[in-house]
């Protein structure tokens, strides 16, 4: 089963509500763009591949859902949707790039008429999703030259099928290493404040039969000092042109601590996330979240009522600490604004 995907039967986007792993697997089912924003608001789905998709089908939701009767009024109510969907997250760069990509379409010359438009629109939100899941395979077996048999992989949040339409971007590649046959063993981060280790991670892990052993974010220092791993994998929502890392909170800790303790940190990104046209990672957007995330575990209060958090929902890792990131076009060592420019535009240059 995909993350996200159409209901081509009800016209309606449907995606997994990952609020509800692991204690129950739920199908939400959306016929609303403006709920479809809303749900990337809650989290409802999660992982920049994943956000983009549903905000391309999100898209093809407005398509559908438009009154209007001429192209000039379908294209403005289309523009709308875009900006709905777009102020939604703001650090998630693949869902810019999935409303943009689908703008491109709405006001394409291949589209005469409202209702062909419709069709075109959706056909291109499937392509998105496809492509996403075809990537994720490649990238993930480019990832798994890195992983030898017997390695223990550090994990953060969570980056598998869940955080793409399929597959995966870092797990991806923990996923390929395990078909192959080598023998592996994970320690995943609990990831707070949202616990997408924990809740997320652990579960894909466990589906899959891969070895793991949960652990509390503070002791990832003590398992590299000691030792005890090998690599570090992580995910990216958002990569800069010269390869500085926005990801979820507790990266940039973790890229420093393996650089003191000479453990290679590879960020796994789809060429989708790499913003080219954001020179450093100073200039990425950090979301802020509810601080009520901080302050309750699973929605039970841990601190005293009526104090403050603060709750930023990723950070920034500069590209110094980066040993290469892992794309579906192969591994990318520095010069990072080199190397990434000549990944992206050897994936995306028709699409971009």
């Amino acid at each position: 089963m995909r993350t996200v995907f159409w209901d081509s039967d009800h016209n309606t986007l449907k995606m997994i509500d990952q609020r509800r792993l692991p204690f129950e697997l739920v199908i939400a089912e959306y016929a609303d763009y403006r709920a479809v924003a809303e749900a990337i608001t809650a989290m409802v789905v999660r992982g920049a591949p994943a956000i983009g998709a549903a905000a391309a089908f999100g898209m093809a939701l407005a398509a559908q859902q438009s009154k209007a009767t001429t192209l000039a009024d379908w294209r403005a109510d289309m523009a709308t949707a875009g900006q709905v969907l777009n102020a939604a997250r703001p650090t998630a760069v693949n869902l810019a790039w999935a409303v943009q990509r689908i703008l491109r379409v709405v006001n394409s010359g291949q589209v005469t008429t409202v209702r062909g438009g419709g069709t075109a629109v959706l056909d291109e939100a499937q392509s998105i999703a496809d492509e996403d899941v075809a990537l994720n395979r490649r990238m993930g077996f480019h990832g798994a030259e890195l992983i030898r048999d017997g390695d223990t992989i550090l994990h953060h949040c969570n980056t598998g099928a869940l955080a793409t339409v399929d597959w995966g971007t870092a797990l991806g590649v923990i996923f390929a290493a395990h078909e192959q046959g080598k023998k592996i063993h994970v320690l995943v981060d609990e990831t707070r404040p949202r616990l997408q280790g924990a809740l997320l991670t652990a579960w894909e892990l466990q589906q899959r039969g891969i070895s793991f052993d949960l652990i509390a974010d503070n002791a990832a220092g003590h398992f590299m000092r000691s030792g005890q791993v090998n690599i570090v994998l992580v995910g990216s929502d958002r990569t800069a042109a010269n390869g500085d890392v926005a990801n979820k909170i507790g990266t940039y800790k973790l890229a420093v601590v393996a650089r003191e303790n000479g453990v290679p940190f590879y960020p796994v990104v789809p060429t989708s996330t790499i913003d080219l046209a954001l020179a450093h990672g100073d200039l990425i957007p950090i979301e802020e979240r509810d601080m009520d995330e901080v302050l309750t575990v699973l929605g039970q209060p841990i601190a005293p009522a009526g104090i403050t958090a603060r709750n930023p929902a990723f950070d920034v890792t500069p590209h110094r600490y980066v040993t290469g990131i892992v794309t579906e076009a192969g591994i990318v060592y520095p010069p990072f604004e080199l190397n990434l420019r000549r990944a992206v535009e050897a994936e995306w240059s028709g699409n971009r």
